[in-house]
């Protein structure tokens, strides 16, 4: 159900109509004239797996060693039947 909010409302309760938008997806300001406003959040852009990188100054052969050795600690602990 789309909440409806008149615009005193809204000025007044921002942070939570905000939140609710979040919850709920859209809200509606309705001005004195009648007017209507839906307000919804804008889609993100990107992934949220998109990091910025971390220069570590590794080698490619260390970063290589690093990951065998990964592996081989996690075929290590590997619950055996």
């Amino acid at each position: 159900m789309t909440v409806v909010y008149t615009y005193s409302e809204a000025r007044q309760n921002l942070a939570a109509l905000l939140d609710r938008v979040l919850r709920e997806g859209e809200v509606l300001i309705k001005r004195q004239d009648g007017t209507t406003f839906v307000i919804k959040a804008a889609p993100r852009k990107g992934s949220p797996l998109d990091v910025e990188g971390v220069t570590l100054d590794l080698s490619r052969d260390e970063i290589v060693t690093f990951v065998q050795a990964g592996r081989r600690f996690s075929s290590d602990s590997t619950p055996r039947a």
